[in-house]
């Protein structure tokens, strides 16, 4: 219980709050220390910062393009234009001759697709409901598409697909996303094509095709389908999951018999009279006059007439619409080739967009105006000569769409045939390269001396205005990078301002603590050995002279033109002779280049930049070292781990002061104890000596 001048009439607490700030000074300049430690660890981090962004730009100036940019002229930009890579000698090329451009491979359609110009097929309606418009209507096949995808776990030449397929079906089949071509011989399958045996589902490739870790994706055909599922809550829809529900052939043969609803131990079958575009009433198989609801054999979608109710079971048996046809060309990475499914329910801009996102080489058009579609395989070029650029199979694209084997409106691709030094050649593309030169034939000449047909020159040359602009950016990133660490260095340090107690704070406006805190924070690394030693390293660095293999007088920076500047208090600065500095980069470049990135494992035969390098890593280790990184435990680096100790001092103070309160409100409640004790002692005698007088 502590007593606060009852008996003495004192301010105690005022006193001990007195007495308490005499004690607690020591801890305000611990405060400080760890203060300034965090400001100094902060300031060593920025500092790392600078450097790291510095080796960044050394690890650009490293790189061969920085000095061997090339520049490329043409004397007719219009036939021929160029670009050099720094791989590119300084030299010259002469196309006498440009004697024919690569082409890409095209087909065009026999003629319109529609019957009737006056009435064409809607390209972004359903197939099977646009069919009657078609010059060849689609010949649809019925079965289920399905799809399976096998990961290989061994090396092996069969996969099985577990079920029996639709006999003669196409079968589209890839493995890691490459298309292969169906075969029917087994026994002499190639590397690109598979064998599918129809009654078991397995399909065969040759040896060394599948390995371990591949991927098959199957896209296939089976004669029919049951979707078995339980409604688990009352609904009025059914999804069945497949689309083009088959009714009838292109012929009229019934294909209902081949649909099958089984509702609460009832069959429904699709009433063919109650067509209602692409609706059908479905009723019970053993009396047509009741009904359960209808279906949409476009989406596959039951509507029932009442909700079902929930757990109820249901069967499904279905087949739908659909045609095939397969697409192939010759690339410059081989054969690609690709089988695609259709659906009735889908469009004819559906079946163009299954092309063009197969990634096979080829893509397709429709042209609404003629009505034709048109082939166009992605790459120029001849690839294989004597074979087909672009291949197709199926009755679908050969009737349907036109591309028949006549190949009335075919062009095969074609190489750019040219003669360039006096060497007749060829290139599958306009686009091509030549000892680090890429070349763009735009036009095609005939080399005669006249006109626009006279030959083309392509010259390569050092592109030194552009080697001058990399190396004044370096120099420019090197002197704010000295800059920046001279002005730590040489900081002043106000002795006079310590880091700002609570106290000083709340006497100071905002403006007046910032203005202290700057102060104080100035001249922390003031003299730095780290920064001193990494400026004079860097120094040397420059100015130590780089074996250049003899032959060359270019071995100091002054030699170019890039010299410290007259002004000693910039710290070592550099300035650059622009008249020097181009006219040795124009006079030996490979000079101007060892003298910065050159390599060896002596110190006197490294570049400028790798010396930088090494002395820009040693730095930023010493100073990691010393204030570790932001990701840095106190406990890995110098720093953090006087943090550490002064925190601790803190601690244990902090805990001393405590007891030291304590004490002081001891021994004033037993001054107040003793004052109270003796104040009554008086009033008694007091009273003891007025009673006596009174008698």
């Amino acid at each position: 219980m502590r007593v606060t001048g009852f008996a003495s009439g004192m301010d105690i607490d005022s006193m001990v709050r007195d007495l308490m700030k005499a004690e607690r000074m020591p801890l305000q300049r611990m405060e400080q220390q760890k203060q300034e430690l965090e400001w100094k660890r902060d300031s060593y981090r920025e500092m790392n910062t600078l450097l790291l962004d510095f080796s960044s730009k050394l690890t650009q100036m490293k790189l061969t393009t920085n000095y061997r940019a090339r520049q490329v002229s043409s004397t007719n930009e219009d036939a021929v234009t160029a670009t050099a890579s720094s791989a590119a000698s300084q030299t010259s090329f002469s196309l006498t001759k440009v004697d024919q451009l690569a082409k890409s491979a095209s087909w065009v359609n026999e003629g319109a697709i529609s019957a009737d110009s006056t009435n064409k097929i809607d390209a972004s309606k359903s197939l099977i409901n646009e069919s009657s418009k078609l010059a060849s209507p689609v010949n649809w096949d019925q079965g289920v598409i399905k799809n399976k995808t096998v990961d290989i776990d061994a090396a092996t030449t069969t996969v099985s697909l577990g079920e029996t397929l639709k006999t003669d079906s196409s079968l589209s089949v890839e493995v890691n996303g490459k298309g292969f071509k169906q075969s029917t011989d087994l026994a002499n399958l190639a590397e690109n094509e598979f064998y599918v045996d129809y009654a078991t589902g397995d399909i065969t490739f040759a040896d060394g095709v599948l390995k371990k870790g591949d991927t098959v994706g199957t896209q296939y055909v089976t004669d029919t389908n049951t979707v078995a599922k339980t409604i688990s809550e009352d609904v009025k829809a059914i999804k069945i999951g497949a689309t083009s529900i088959a009714t009838e052939d292109a012929d009229g043969n019934n294909f209902a018999d081949n649909f099958n609803f089984n509702y609460d131990n009832t069959n429904y079958k699709i009433d063919l009279s109650s067509q209602n575009g692409e609706v059908y009433t479905l009723v019970d198989e053993n009396d047509p006059s009741v009904s359960i609801g209808k279906i949409n054999v476009a989406t596959g979608t039951i509507a029932l007439d009442a909700a079902t109710t929930a757990e109820k079971d249901i069967t499904v048996d279905y087949q739908q619409n659909y045609t095939s046809f397969g697409v192939g060309a010759n690339t410059k990475d081989g054969e690609s080739y690709k089988q695609f499914f259709v659906t009735g329910n889908q469009s004819l801009n559906q079946v163009v967009n299954k092309v063009n996102n197969a990634d096979i080489g080829v893509s397709m058009m429709y042209d609404s105006f003629s009505d034709q579609l048109t082939l166009r395989r992605s790459e120029t070029g001849d690839f294989v000569a004597g074979e087909d650029d672009i291949s197709v199979s199926g009755d679908f694209i050969k009737s349907t769409l036109g591309f028949t084997d006549a190949k009335t409106n075919y062009t095969e691709g074609q190489n750019a045939k040219f003669t360039i030094n006096d060497l007749n050649t060829e290139r599958h593309s306009n686009t091509f390269q030549i000892d680090g030169v890429t070349f763009n034939l735009k036009q095609t000449f005939d080399g005669s001396a006249t006109g626009t047909d006279q030959p083309v020159t392509v010259n390569v040359s050092n592109d030194s205005e552009a080697v001058y602009d990399n190396i004044v950016e370096f120099v420019e990133s090197y002197n704010e990078l000295i800059e920046t660490l001279n002005g730590k260095v040489t900081e002043q340090y106000h002795r006079d301002y310590d880091p700002l107690t609570d106290e000083q704070k709340e006497s100071l406006s905002e403006t007046q603590q910032e203005e202290w805190t700057e102060l104080a924070k100035s001249g922390l690394l003031k003299n730095d050995a780290i920064l001193r030693d990494t400026l004079t390293q860097m120094r040397r660095d420059f100015y130590s002279p780089v074996d250049n293999g003899g032959s060359s007088v270019i071995n100091q920076l002054s030699e170019i033109g890039i010299t410290t500047t007259a002004n000693y208090m910039q710290g070592g600065k550099l300035e650059i002779n622009e008249a020097k500095l181009k006219e040795a980069i124009e006079s030996d470049p490979q000079a101007v280049e060892n003298l910065f990135r050159g390599d060896g494992s002596e110190y006197g035969d490294k570049g400028i930049i790798r010396r930088l390098d090494e002395t820009i890593d040693g730095a930023r280790d010493r100073i990691t070292e010393r204030a570790g990184r932001a990701t840095s435990t106190n406990y890995q680096f110098t720093l953090g781990r006087n943090l550490n100790q002064i925190e601790e001092q803190i601690t244990r103070f902090e805990n001393r002061l405590t007891q030291v309160e304590e004490r002081y409100w001891s021994q004033f409640t037993a001054m107040e104890q003793a004052m109270q004790k003796a104040n009554q002692q008086a009033a008694y005698m007091q009273q003891q000596l007025s009673g006596m007088s009174m008698r």
